[in-house]
């Protein structure tokens, strides 16, 4: 089954019933086949904006909001429940969050639809089923810490804030899409989450360690930076492989000094940018 979705779209197998054969790396926070970049120091730059949001009182639901649930209620059951989505956490959060708030005026016709929608500069909103899988492969628990990479829309944050006890810290690289993320959560009245517009591939160190980070775009390798702010028995659910092509969908899950990796299948998202993306990766130790 091809699917579209994500920053830009995902090609996967249908997942109903799909095994996940775990691989056992143990080479010291390196992968084969994903290698992981040598320990860097952050860039030196001026230290990027912090976005804080304050509280809000949200507005009392208005009837085009009532007829919004309706449209949510049968995404959730067409498009995601039925793809395979079994988290009754992740399914009552996507059945409440209002997806047409995310989305540009001229495609709040289409909001809940399954399909990305572009938000401008090259972006897009994901995919619903794709933002529920994802977070479903996150398996936050609460109390958690999560870390975001790619806030786009904002939408995926606040996904990850209505699941309840989950602190949620999300980065963005594009100045302009960070402001409007941090606008459209503050009007739905979120004063919890943390929103930092800078260079993702680096991670937000000052507070780590993370329980879990899920990014929404590609490198060609994985962050070494998001390995080491990742506690023991975190997960990184991650796309990875070059630009311009397929990639795989990988989830991580960090064991000591070493990680175990499950290769979910083939995707296609926009390339993860910034500084650290220039990096070479290692070579693998025989």
């Amino acid at each position: 089954m091809i699917i579209q979705c994500s920053m830009c779209r995902v090609l996967c197998r249908n997942r109903r019933n799909q095994k996940l054969w775990p691989i056992i790396v143990y080479l010291s926070l390196s992968i084969t086949g994903c290698q992981a970049a040598p320990p860097m120091a952050s860039p030196t730059h001026e230290p990027t904006p912090v976005i804080r949001l304050t509280t809000v009182v949200p507005g009392e639901e208005t009837p085009a909001d009532d007829a919004y649930a309706q449209l949510r209620l049968d995404m959730v059951e067409f498009t995601i429940e039925a793809r395979g989505v079994q988290d009754a956490e992740v399914l009552r959060v996507m059945r409440s969050v209002p997806r047409h708030e995310f989305v540009p005026p001229e495609y709040v016709g289409q909001a809940y639809e399954d399909h990305p929608l572009p938000i401008g500069y090259g972006q897009t909103i994901s995919q619903p089923y794709i933002v529920a899988w994802m977070t479903e492969l996150l398996e936050l628990k609460p109390g958690e810490k999560v870390l975001e990479i790619g806030t786009g829309s904002g939408y995926q944050a606040l996904v990850l804030a209505e699941l309840g006890d989950v602190e949620v810290y999300s980065i963005e690289i594009i100045p302009e899409l960070a402001e409007q993320a941090a606008a459209r959560l503050h009007r739905q009245g979120y004063n919890a989450l943390h929103l930092k517009q800078g260079d993702g591939y680096y991670g937000w160190e000052e507070h780590a360690p993370f329980d879990a980070i899920i990014v929404t775009a590609a490198p060609d390798h994985l962050p070494q930076p998001l390995v080491e702010q990742l506690v023991d028995g975190g997960r990184i659910v991650i796309p990875i492989g070059p630009p311009g092509s397929y990639q795989s969908l990988w989830k991580f899950v960090k064991e000591g000094s070493g990680l175990k990796a499950y290769n979910l299948g083939d995707v296609a998202f926009v390339p993860l940018t910034g500084t650290g993306t220039n990096l070479e990766p290692p070579t693998a130790a025989p």
